[in-house]
């Protein structure tokens, strides 16, 4: 059977297809989220997202990378959900509420990202290096960190009014945000965080400073369940 050819700005329906033929087994969309998959939103210019473009770029591929759109992407929700990427600049930029929402079909991956992630999978790192990799802990399996854990791990980071804005339950990443879920108790301290979302909704709404935020996270004890989570998403962003 002749495998087929893999195009310049392929679909993640093509890229699941070849990747199944090279492998020899099924691919999804979340599976090659989870394998490390970058994909791209591909956008010509205009003034609603003129913020991405830069040095007369007219058309720019956008980068999913914000852990959230990945989640949205790997939810077979049918479409593409861009909240926060990098511009042309390669600098990391929250999109205007609510976001960009593009078809599915708008998605594209970079046939050099997928060469080097075939070559991963046909040539898998060494036992000992794979040890020394931290895994990566998909959001959807943490729950969160209650007002008060929040208050005690983000203690000092910057000038904001944490407890305020906890209390009043105002997301910053569009609708709940960095609020996860409730509590089964309910009442009026029963939301929980997800840690990293909000990190990153105080550095770029807050402009609480990066190094505090790491530190937090290389030295809290409440935190290391997120560290890996942290880490990724640092470096899908070039932090």
């Amino acid at each position: 059977m002749t495998s087929p050819s893999l195009p310049y700005r392929a679909t993640a329906t093509e890229v699941c297809a070849w990747l199944a033929q090279q492998t020899g087994t099924p691919w999804t969309l979340a599976r090659l989220l989870e394998q490390g998959g970058l994909p791209y939103v591909w956008l010509d210019y205009s003034e609603q997202w003129s913020e991405l473009f830069h040095d007369g770029v007219t058309r720019y591929a956008a980068p999913v990378v914000f852990i959230e759109d990945k989640q949205h992407l790997a939810s077979d929700a049918g479409d593409v959900w861009l909240r926060f990427t990098r511009d042309s600049s390669n600098i990391s930029i929250e999109l205007k509420a609510p976001g960009l929402r593009v078809p599915l079909e708008g998605l594209h991956f970079q046939e050099r990202d997928l060469l080097r992630l075939l070559k991963e999978l046909q040539h898998p790192a060494p036992a000992e290096a794979a040890a020394d990799k931290a895994p990566v802990v998909l959001p959807s399996a943490l729950k969160g960190l209650g007002r008060e854990q929040i208050l005690i791990v983000f203690a000092g980071v910057g000038k904001v009014d944490l407890d305020q804005g906890l209390a009043s339950g105002v997301g910053i990443f569009g609708d709940d945000g960095a609020r996860v879920r409730k509590n089964s108790r309910g009442g009026k301290n029963s939301h929980v965080w997800h840690p990293v979302t909000l990190a990153f909704g105080l550095h770029d709404v807050h402009r609480v400073p990066m190094a505090h935020l790491k530190k937090a996270f290389a030295t809290q004890p409440l935190l290391r369940e997120w560290k890996a989570d942290w880490l990724e998403s640092l470096r899908l962003l070039g932090e």
